[in-house]
């Protein structure tokens, strides 16, 4: 089998090559990188990276039994979106249905999750997002349980990549309760905890978003030893400032020029 050294694969929001551990890795899951920095994907790549990200949440103990959905835009008329009661790590193409905006089933034979009402909520209050995953990490669902956000600046990685992560209050999983408590926190956040649930996180990609939601269980865990120690010692207001201003400029491609700036 070929390998996959030297293949300009990029990972989202990354200018240098994702080495050979991590490409085989991801492709070996089905990932294929294609919707970041390629053209847009058609329906069947997408179906192909949904359940790429499906296999990776299971594998990583993100979701149990038949826990967790996930969705992608296909088009400003559709939305590809798994189906209830089946694991995300044993899905075929067939069993993934595509729905419209309004939640109405254009195809496919399975029946979509309740929590679909939470996607389309995200979609219709971010034009920017076109995947959505919901999974229950452990130690991110910890601090969910305990009504803790993790919203304290305490890693620079994290402050780069994802930001605050707040926590909505509980509500019935699927419920207009549950869309009313994340209403307010959509937009200015792409990880929100939901108390005594879960996790949801959201993105331009499905790769993305997934990524997303393995930062929200890395930042957890760190978190969850500083509560161990009994101490934590967050970044002050203007090293979070100046993270926050090179997210952006990472966003817009220029972080080279601020930091020569700082030097």
């Amino acid at each position: 089998m070929a390998t996959a050294s030297r293949t300009e694969f990029r990972f989202p929001g990354s200018k240098s090559l994702a080495n050979r551990r991590e490409l085989g890795y991801y492709i070996a899951h089905g990932i294929s990188f294609q919707l970041q920095h390629g053209p847009k994907m058609s329906e069947l790549e997408l179906r192909q990276e949904m359940l790429g990200i499906g296999r990776l949440l299971h594998e990583k103990n993100f979701v149990a039994a038949t826990d967790g959905n996930i969705s992608a835009r296909v088009s400003s008329k559709s939305i590809l979106v798994t189906p209830t009661g089946m694991s995300k790590g044993m899905l075929r193409l067939e069993d993934l249905v595509l729905v419209d905006h309004d939640g109405r089933k254009l195809a496919g034979t399975r029946e979509v999750s309740t929590e679909l009402r939470m996607h389309l909520l995200i979609y219709r209050l971010r034009g920017d997002v076109h995947a959505v995953v919901h999974a229950h990490p452990p130690t991110a669902t910890g601090f969910a349980a305990a009504g803790l956000a993790l919203d304290e600046p305490l890693i620079s990685e994290v402050e780069l990549s994802l930001g605050r992560v707040p926590t909505a209050c509980y509500a019935l999983p699927g419920s207009t309760e549950l869309c009313d408590g994340l209403s307010p926190l959509i937009t200015g956040n792409n990880a929100i905890l939901m108390a005594n649930h879960g996790v949801v996180t959201y993105a331009e990609d499905l790769l993305t978003a997934y990524m997303h939601m393995e930062t929200v269980e890395h930042f957890a865990r760190i978190s969850l030893v500083t509560h161990q120690l009994g101490r934590r010692h967050a970044l002050d207001k203007r090293q979070v400032d100046e993270l926050r201003d090179l997210r952006k400029q990472r966003a817009m491609g220029t972080t080279e020029d601020l930091l020569r700036k700082k030097a």
